[in-house]
């Protein structure tokens, strides 16, 4: 029967890990991993429950597996087959390769983020996407910031604090994550007021609540739901009339955002920025990881004397983006000003993707699992772009079913996620839907092995 002193001790466990396979593990890392492991077996022991055969050996293999998590990198790829293409929880937009390239030349050495290289002294990072931005949009200014929830919160900070700031009562919602617009006007120091009904809100309401204390009128994006029936959500132009006759500036908070119209592709019309410019917004703010196809920012463009005042405010330098971040979002932008976008940017080809292509690929792919000996067909089904954009509007698109094992399509699925890169899917009813729609075609062996590995 084992006692405590048949344990090998802390060193010697060290010794045997680094002999197979730890060799170059930090001996930090060893030696906790030694103690604890070694305080585990002696729990074990007590309980009866500790392996006698070849103990050392055991032991050794479960600290090199705990070093090896240690040294795992917690941000990993994923191949995505969910279906939603801007899958919040997996990293919203997949970037470009130009993005990617741009960003690694930026990133991997000096750059002239805040220099002038014409004039040889001091210049301002802003300069690299002002003018893409005010070029594409139609806009007169333009900022970037760290993400859209930090462009509104600045836009208000910056116009608003201790005045009123108008907004439907329909809109006073919340957007995801606890981002809550009365929450956060509350926090920016201006005052919420709400008019019309939650269905219904005219533009002779706004017209009625403007005061003295008024700052701005505000236009809210409905982010990941839609209201349907008996409604009437008060046009932006008409916003934008009622502003300028009272001298009240109109923000438009789209979210999203898009520079490419959505209905071609079989979606409901999404606002373009384009659209919000020339309907007389004098502030939009969007997201530029969402269908813009970008890296995580926030993008406000506008009137030039509004956003002077937010690129003075003193909040502006600790929302600001890096330089990567710059880069990565000047590939996407000249991505659209080229007309490449369809081509170059991954949401915009998985929007636009055809379905006979994808039906090709479900095809092969399922061949070649029920040739592994897999129960795997064709499925047809519908993606969803996602992102809190265009609520409740999918695309027809493909999948491959797998009818899972006696285990079930949960079991399945957990052992998708724990390979390298971890497969995301969904399940509906009782079968694993692997949707093509979201998944890279260059990634399509990928995808292969490690289905046939699970």
């Amino acid at each position: 029967m084992l006692t405590p002193r048949d344990l090998p001790s802390v060193d010697r466990l060290i010794r045997a890990a680094r002999t197979t396979g730890d060799e170059a593990a930090p001996h930090t890392l060893l030696l906790e991993a030694a103690r604890t492991e070694l305080a585990a077996a002696r729990t074990q022991l007590r309980d009866g429950a500790l392996a006698t055969d070849d103990l050392l050996t055991t032991l050794a293999e479960r600290v090199r597996v705990r070093v090896a998590d240690a040294l795992r990198p917690s941000l990993r790829p994923v191949l995505n087959a969910s279906g939603v293409i801007i899958q919040t929880n997996l990293g919203r937009a997949p970037l470009s390769s130009a993005a990617l390239a741009a960003m690694a030349r930026v990133g991997g050495g000096y750059s002239n983020l805040e220099y002038d290289l014409e004039r040889g002294g001091r210049g301002g990072r802003g300069v690299h996407l002002e003018g893409l931005l005010t070029r594409l949009t139609g806009a007169e200014a333009a900022l970037a910031v760290n993400n859209n929830a930090a462009a509104v919160y600045l836009a208000l900070l910056a116009l608003a604090p201790g005045r009123e700031v108008i907004v439907s009562r329909g809109q006073a919602v919340e957007i995801g994550g606890g981002f809550r617009i009365p929450d956060v006007l509350r926090q920016s120091g201006a005052t919420l007021v709400e008019v019309g009904t939650t269905n219904r809100t005219y533009a002779h309401d706004y017209a009625a609540a403007i005061t003295e204390r008024t700052a701005l009128l505000m236009r809210v994006h409905s982010s990941n739901f839609r209201l349907v029936g008996f409604v009437h959500e008060t046009p932006l132009d008409e916003m934008a009339a009622v502003g300028r006759a009272h001298g009240v500036p109109v923000l438009d908070d789209l979210g999203s955002g898009t520079l490419l119209p959505t209905a071609p592709y079989g979606l409901a019309p999404e606002p373009t920025v384009q659209a919000s410019v020339a309907s007389g917004a004098d502030l939009i703010t969007f997201s530029g990881d969402k269908l813009l196809g970008g890296p995580q920012a926030g993008l406000i463009v506008g009137r030039r004397d509004l956003i002077e005042q937010l690129r003075r405010h003193p909040l502006a330098r600790a929302l600001r983006v890096d330089k990567t971040t710059i880069a990565g979002l000047e590939a996407t932008l000249r991505a659209y000003l080229s007309g490449t976008a369809l081509d170059e940017l991954p949401v915009w080809r998985m929007i636009s993707a055809p379905l006979a292509g994808l039906q090709a690929r479900a095809e092969a792919l399922a061949a070649q699992l029920r040739a592994a000996g897999l129960a795997a067909e064709v499925a047809p089904c519908r993606s969803a772009v996602g992102g809190g954009s265009l609520p409740g509007e999918t695309l027809p698109s493909v999948a491959v079913a797998i009818k899972p094992g006696p285990d079930g399509a949960d079991a399945l699925a957990a052992r998708l996620r724990a390979g390298s890169p971890a497969v995301v899917a969904r399940i509906a009813e009782g079968r694993l839907l692997l949707d093509l729609r979201t998944v890279f075609v260059e990634q399509d062996e990928l995808l292969l092995r490690q289905l046939l590995a699970s």
